[in-house]
């Protein structure tokens, strides 16, 4: 699958760890298991959404109608995010902190690290993924976070520099994060109303779950503790 062939190109196929493989089981498992219609996932996890539909199709071939097929709902403006320092590959903590913005992090750092992001020689400020990686990546991130359109969202720079970019996306950027941050913070700060929600969430997501692994267990004949 594409991680294992990304992984296996930066740090060779002999240190990926069992893990990287067992994943995209536990991955079907947890969407087909609440019968979800539709998947939000960026683009890099296409196949492992596409596992996901062959398996439930093997099984409903086979034991009878069971599971929900989910449909990959991926954005297109946002169906790819790439790294701040290396415009060529996805963002990810794997890549390392500077090319990645987390969204707790420190609004000094969220600025810095978009203020030294990647572009290119040029100054012209447009929307050209091929030619111009690194700069159609800060418009498409500005655009996510501010609900716009990528073509639109780069009009507004039409004879500026990238400094300008790189202020906007950094304002748009941090506008975007503090709420989340600041409330991320809060449940933090009061475990006892974090227990609650999480014991909550639990609960419903068990009282969904516990109805689709029964029908499994019906349709393949097994006893157990599913009833």
């Amino acid at each position: 699958m594409t991680q294992f062939k990304d992984k296996s190109a930066r740090s060779g196929a002999d240190r990926n760890a069992v893990g990287l493989f067992t994943y995209p089981i536990l991955q079907a498992a947890d969407i087909l298991v609440y019968q979800a219609d539709a998947v939000p996932v960026g683009e890099d996890q296409r196949q492992h959404l596409e596992l996901t539909r062959n398996l439930a199709q093997r099984f409903n071939g086979r034991y009878g109608e069971t599971f929900t097929v989910p449909e990959a709902f991926i954005p297109s403006q946002t169906a790819k995010i790439l790294d701040l320092q290396d415009p060529t590959a996805k963002m990810s903590k794997s890549l390392g902190d500077a090319g990645t913005v987390n969204l707790l992090d420190d609004p000094a750092a969220l600025v810095r690290k978009i203020k030294r992001a990647v572009t290119d020689a040029e100054t012209e400020v447009r929307y050209d993924p091929d030619a111009k990686p690194g700069v159609s990546n800060l418009l498409t991130i500005l655009g996510a976070v501010t609900g716009r359109d990528v073509a639109s969202v780069a009009g507004d720079f039409a004879g500026q520099g990238y400094g300008a970019l790189k202020a906007a996306v950094a304002d748009a950027v941090v506008a975007f994060a503090e709420p989340f941050a600041k409330r991320t913070a809060a449940l933090l700060d009061d475990p006892a109303e974090l227990d609650r929600l999480l014991a909550g969430g639990a609960a419903r997501a068990r009282d969904v779950a516990e109805v689709t692994v029964r029908a499994v267990y019906d349709h393949v004949g097994f006893l157990g503790e599913a009833r």
